[in-house]
Protein backbone atom coordinates (compact mmCIF):
# COMPACT_ATOMS: atom_id res chain seq x y z
CA UNK A 1 0.00 0.00 0.00
CA UNK A 2 1.36 3.12 -1.15
CA UNK A 3 0.12 6.70 -0.04
CA UNK A 4 0.88 9.99 -1.77
CA UNK A 5 -0.95 13.52 -1.85
CA UNK A 6 -3.26 14.26 -4.45
CA UNK A 7 -3.77 18.20 -4.40
CA UNK A 8 -3.59 19.75 -0.77
CA UNK A 9 -6.90 18.00 0.29
CA UNK A 10 -6.88 14.59 -0.77
CA UNK A 11 -4.46 11.32 -0.50
CA UNK A 12 -4.25 8.87 -3.24
CA UNK A 13 -3.71 5.21 -1.71
CA UNK A 14 -1.80 2.55 -4.12
CA UNK A 15 -3.05 -1.12 -3.89
CA UNK A 16 -2.15 -2.68 -6.81
CA UNK A 17 -4.12 -4.67 -9.67
CA UNK A 18 -6.08 -5.75 -6.49
CA UNK A 19 -9.76 -5.34 -6.63
CA UNK A 20 -10.31 -7.02 -3.33
CA UNK A 21 -8.04 -4.63 -1.54
CA UNK A 22 -9.26 -1.89 -3.15
CA UNK A 23 -13.00 -2.61 -2.73
CA UNK A 24 -11.97 -4.22 1.10
CA UNK A 25 -10.17 -0.46 1.98
CA UNK A 26 -12.88 1.60 0.88
CA UNK A 27 -15.88 0.03 2.35
CA UNK A 28 -13.69 0.13 5.68
CA UNK A 29 -12.34 3.39 5.32
CA UNK A 30 -16.37 4.91 4.35
CA UNK A 31 -17.37 2.49 7.58
CA UNK A 32 -15.48 3.91 9.60
CA UNK A 33 -14.87 7.82 8.61
CA UNK A 34 -13.96 10.15 10.83
CA UNK A 35 -14.96 13.64 10.71
CA UNK A 36 -13.41 15.94 7.97
CA UNK A 37 -13.29 13.38 5.78
CA UNK A 38 -15.27 14.22 2.73
CA UNK A 39 -15.13 11.11 0.39
CA UNK A 40 -13.74 8.20 -0.38
CA UNK A 41 -13.44 7.04 -4.07
CA UNK A 42 -12.46 3.54 -5.53
CA UNK A 43 -10.88 3.43 -8.59
CA UNK A 44 -8.98 -0.10 -10.56
CA UNK A 45 -6.17 0.08 -8.85
CA UNK A 46 -6.46 3.09 -6.16
CA UNK A 47 -8.56 4.51 -3.47
CA UNK A 48 -8.63 8.17 -3.42
CA UNK A 49 -9.67 9.69 0.24
CA UNK A 50 -10.91 13.69 0.17
CA UNK A 51 -10.74 15.49 3.20
CA UNK A 52 -11.19 19.02 4.66
CA UNK A 53 -8.27 20.47 6.02
CA UNK A 54 -10.02 23.17 8.10
CA UNK A 55 -12.47 20.69 9.62
CA UNK A 56 -8.85 18.85 10.75
CA UNK A 57 -7.66 22.34 12.17
CA UNK A 58 -10.73 23.52 14.31
CA UNK A 59 -10.04 20.04 15.38
CA UNK A 60 -7.18 20.93 16.77
CA UNK A 61 -5.06 19.32 14.36
CA UNK A 62 -2.30 20.90 12.73
CA UNK A 63 -1.12 17.98 10.03
CA UNK A 64 -4.19 17.09 8.75
CA UNK A 65 -2.38 14.94 5.74
CA UNK A 66 -0.13 13.18 8.19
CA UNK A 67 -3.44 12.49 10.32
CA UNK A 68 -5.20 10.69 7.53
CA UNK A 69 -2.36 8.75 5.97
CA UNK A 70 -2.23 6.99 9.90
CA UNK A 71 -5.37 6.81 9.81
CA UNK A 72 -5.84 5.00 6.51
CA UNK A 73 -2.86 2.82 7.28
CA UNK A 74 -4.32 1.93 10.45
CA UNK A 75 -7.45 0.51 8.68
CA UNK A 76 -5.78 -0.81 5.94
CA UNK A 77 -3.39 -2.94 8.04
CA UNK A 78 -6.34 -5.05 9.01
CA UNK A 79 -8.55 -5.21 6.11
CA UNK A 80 -6.32 -5.17 2.40
CA UNK A 81 -5.74 -9.46 2.88
CA UNK A 82 -9.37 -10.25 4.24
CA UNK A 83 -11.90 -11.87 1.42
CA UNK A 84 -14.50 -9.15 0.33
CA UNK A 85 -17.97 -10.02 0.57
CA UNK A 86 -19.71 -11.15 -2.45
CA UNK A 87 -21.32 -7.72 -4.62
CA UNK A 88 -24.90 -8.39 -5.73
CA UNK A 89 -25.59 -10.05 -9.00
CA UNK A 90 -27.62 -7.76 -11.93
CA UNK A 91 -29.20 -8.17 -14.90
CA UNK A 92 -29.30 -5.48 -18.00
CA UNK A 93 -31.71 -5.75 -20.45
CA UNK A 94 -29.73 -4.12 -23.78
CA UNK A 95 -31.37 -3.67 -27.41
CA UNK A 96 -28.52 -3.96 -29.35
CA UNK A 97 -28.08 -2.51 -32.79
CA UNK A 98 -30.19 0.07 -35.06
CA UNK A 99 -30.80 3.34 -33.14
CA UNK A 100 -29.56 2.07 -29.86
CA UNK A 101 -26.49 0.58 -31.27
CA UNK A 102 -25.29 2.69 -34.13
CA UNK A 103 -21.71 1.37 -34.22
CA UNK A 104 -22.78 -2.59 -33.94
CA UNK A 105 -22.63 -3.28 -37.90
CA UNK A 106 -19.20 -1.08 -38.12
CA UNK A 107 -17.48 -2.51 -35.31
CA UNK A 108 -18.70 -5.95 -37.05
CA UNK A 109 -16.88 -4.97 -40.19
CA UNK A 110 -13.89 -3.67 -38.78
CA UNK A 111 -13.80 -7.38 -36.76
CA UNK A 112 -15.18 -9.63 -39.58
CA UNK A 113 -17.92 -10.99 -37.51
CA UNK A 114 -21.72 -10.76 -38.11
CA UNK A 115 -23.38 -8.13 -36.31
CA UNK A 116 -25.25 -11.10 -34.52
CA UNK A 117 -21.58 -12.75 -33.23
CA UNK A 118 -21.08 -9.47 -31.85
CA UNK A 119 -23.69 -9.89 -29.90
CA UNK A 120 -24.12 -13.35 -28.72
CA UNK A 121 -19.99 -12.63 -27.57
CA UNK A 122 -21.23 -9.08 -25.86
CA UNK A 123 -24.08 -11.01 -23.87
CA UNK A 124 -22.37 -14.32 -23.24
CA UNK A 125 -20.45 -13.46 -20.40
CA UNK A 126 -20.37 -12.23 -16.52
CA UNK A 127 -19.14 -9.15 -16.23
CA UNK A 128 -17.74 -7.79 -12.74
CA UNK A 129 -17.90 -3.53 -11.91
CA UNK A 130 -14.49 -2.65 -11.23
CA UNK A 131 -15.11 0.68 -10.65
CA UNK A 132 -17.76 3.36 -10.70
CA UNK A 133 -16.60 6.52 -12.88
CA UNK A 134 -16.00 9.59 -15.41
CA UNK A 135 -19.60 10.44 -15.00
CA UNK A 136 -21.93 9.37 -11.80
CA UNK A 137 -22.91 5.73 -11.69
CA UNK A 138 -20.97 5.04 -14.52
CA UNK A 139 -19.76 1.44 -14.10
CA UNK A 140 -16.71 0.17 -16.04
CA UNK A 141 -16.69 -3.38 -16.08
CA UNK A 142 -14.15 -5.86 -16.83
CA UNK A 143 -14.94 -9.28 -18.74
CA UNK A 144 -15.33 -8.08 -22.25
CA UNK A 145 -14.36 -11.17 -24.45
CA UNK A 146 -10.41 -10.50 -26.15
CA UNK A 147 -12.34 -10.76 -29.54
CA UNK A 148 -14.36 -7.70 -28.96
CA UNK A 149 -11.52 -5.12 -27.89
CA UNK A 150 -11.23 -1.98 -29.10
CA UNK A 151 -9.09 1.25 -29.56
CA UNK A 152 -11.46 3.96 -28.30
CA UNK A 153 -13.16 6.01 -31.46
CA UNK A 154 -10.55 8.79 -32.85
CA UNK A 155 -13.68 11.33 -32.71
CA UNK A 156 -15.67 11.45 -29.28
CA UNK A 157 -19.38 12.34 -29.93
CA UNK A 158 -20.42 15.18 -27.83
CA UNK A 159 -23.61 13.57 -26.34
CA UNK A 160 -23.92 9.86 -26.35
CA UNK A 161 -27.82 8.99 -24.65
CA UNK A 162 -28.53 8.02 -21.38
CA UNK A 163 -28.57 3.67 -21.31
CA UNK A 164 -26.14 3.59 -24.13
CA UNK A 165 -23.82 0.47 -23.95
CA UNK A 166 -20.04 0.73 -25.16
CA UNK A 167 -17.13 -0.98 -25.68
CA UNK A 168 -13.65 1.19 -25.23
CA UNK A 169 -10.42 -1.06 -24.71
CA UNK A 170 -10.91 -4.15 -23.10
CA UNK A 171 -13.96 -2.79 -21.23
CA UNK A 172 -17.33 -2.52 -21.20
CA UNK A 173 -19.29 0.54 -19.61
CA UNK A 174 -22.63 1.89 -19.68
CA UNK A 175 -23.66 5.74 -20.07
CA UNK A 176 -25.76 6.94 -17.35
CA UNK A 177 -26.51 10.43 -18.25
CA UNK A 178 -26.02 12.17 -21.53
CA UNK A 179 -22.19 13.09 -22.17
CA UNK A 180 -19.15 13.29 -24.68
CA UNK A 181 -18.08 9.99 -25.27
CA UNK A 182 -15.65 7.91 -27.71
CA UNK A 183 -16.83 4.38 -26.90
CA UNK A 184 -17.65 2.19 -29.26
CA UNK A 185 -21.83 2.26 -28.59
CA UNK A 186 -23.18 -1.68 -29.60
CA UNK A 187 -26.54 -1.29 -27.65
CA UNK A 188 -28.86 0.54 -24.86
CA UNK A 189 -30.47 -0.61 -21.71
CA UNK A 190 -33.65 1.34 -20.33
CA UNK A 191 -32.99 0.71 -17.19
CA UNK A 192 -31.83 4.14 -15.40
CA UNK A 193 -28.72 3.32 -13.21
CA UNK A 194 -28.36 6.70 -11.78
CA UNK A 195 -31.02 8.36 -9.71
CA UNK A 196 -29.85 11.47 -8.01
CA UNK A 197 -33.24 11.18 -5.83
CA UNK A 198 -32.15 8.14 -4.43
CA UNK A 199 -30.31 7.35 -1.04
CA UNK A 200 -27.96 4.99 -3.31
CA UNK A 201 -27.81 7.13 -6.67
CA UNK A 202 -25.81 4.55 -8.48
CA UNK A 203 -27.37 1.51 -9.03
CA UNK A 204 -24.19 -0.70 -9.85
CA UNK A 205 -21.22 -0.88 -7.21
CA UNK A 206 -17.64 -2.04 -7.65
CA UNK A 207 -17.49 -5.26 -7.04
CA UNK A 208 -21.21 -6.24 -8.47
CA UNK A 209 -21.52 -8.39 -11.30
CA UNK A 210 -23.67 -8.32 -14.54
CA UNK A 211 -25.26 -10.10 -17.46
CA UNK A 212 -26.64 -8.55 -19.91
CA UNK A 213 -29.99 -9.91 -21.45
CA UNK A 214 -30.93 -9.38 -25.20
CA UNK A 215 -34.31 -7.20 -25.21
CA UNK A 216 -35.76 -6.47 -28.69
CA UNK A 217 -36.75 -2.62 -29.70
CA UNK A 218 -40.06 -3.45 -29.16
CA UNK A 219 -39.00 -4.54 -25.27
CA UNK A 220 -36.93 -1.41 -25.32
CA UNK A 221 -39.51 0.77 -25.77
CA UNK A 222 -42.62 -1.13 -23.54
CA UNK A 223 -40.06 -1.04 -20.55
CA UNK A 224 -41.48 -0.15 -17.19
CA UNK A 225 -39.30 -0.57 -13.94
Amino acid sequence: MKITPLGDSAILVELGDDAAAVRNLSAALAKGKVSGVLDIVPAYTTVAVFYDPVVFARGGTTKPYESICAWVEEIGKTVTQVKPLPGSERVVPVCYGGEFGPDLETMAADKGLLAEEIVRLHSQVIYEVRAIGFSPGFPYLSGLPERLHMPRKGSPRTAVPAGSVGIGGSQTGIYTLVTPGGWHLVGRTPLRLFRPESEEPAWLKAGDTVRIEPITAEQFKNWSE
